[in-house]
């Protein structure tokens, strides 16, 4: 389990969409808890699909990776535009306090696209599929880490993000953190389109 919660956090951590995603939400105090809650159900159903030995069957359809790659090329690319677009022209932070600011289906719409259309998703399934079976008997020990991993990061940035939100209050706050994710997401997709 212990060697599943380090797997985990070493792919949840990394910058991306989502984690930008479920930190702006923090931020706004909007939605919070539908989110985190969304994104580690989506993470516990990812895992335990790759566990299960999915991954390893999706890496052998002919044209699947190429195309998941194509559209992740596509999909981090107008990701990033619209964080560069926030970036030159940034906001403040706008919270209401209950959480509502905005309506949830495009919320959880746009968590699920975050999470289901990334790229790095499949190559995700892959890694945690062989590393599951490396572990044999106790592979789903390993997943139980990966999915607690996955509870304390979102949770973590989710809930913790609020209290930035004072930070966020100004202009430039937003654009160094929309100019950052607009610079990761199209370096992403410049990567995976150059591969």
């Amino acid at each position: 389990m212990v060697v599943g919660f380090g797997t985990g956090l070493s792919l949840i951590a990394a910058i991306g969409a989502q984690n930008a995603f479920v930190l702006r939400q923090g931020l706004r105090r909007e939605h919070v808890p539908a989110v985190v809650s969304f994104c580690v159900l989506a993470d516990l159903l990812l895992v335990t699909a790759a566990v299960a030995g999915v991954g390893l069957v999706l890496g052998e359809v002919p044209g699947l990776a190429e195309a998941v790659r194509w559209g992740g090329v596509a999909y981090l690319a107008g990701y990033g535009l619209l964080a560069l677009r926030r970036a030159l022209r940034p906001g403040v932070l706008t919270t209401d306090r209950t959480g509502a600011a905005r309506p949830l289906a495009p919320v959880l719409g746009t968590a699920a696209a975050l999470t289901f259309l990334n790229p790095h998703m499949l190559l995700d399934l892959l890694v945690l599929g062989s590393l599951a079976a490396a572990h044999g008997d106790g592979r789903w020990a390993f997943a139980a880490g990966v999915v607690a991993a996955s509870l304390l990061w979102f949770a973590g940035l989710g809930f913790g993000a609020s209290r930035l939100a004072g930070l966020f209050a100004r202009p430039s706050a937003w654009r160094v953190l929309d100019g950052a994710v607009a610079v990761v997401m199209l370096g992403l997709a410049a990567g995976l389109a150059l591969v």
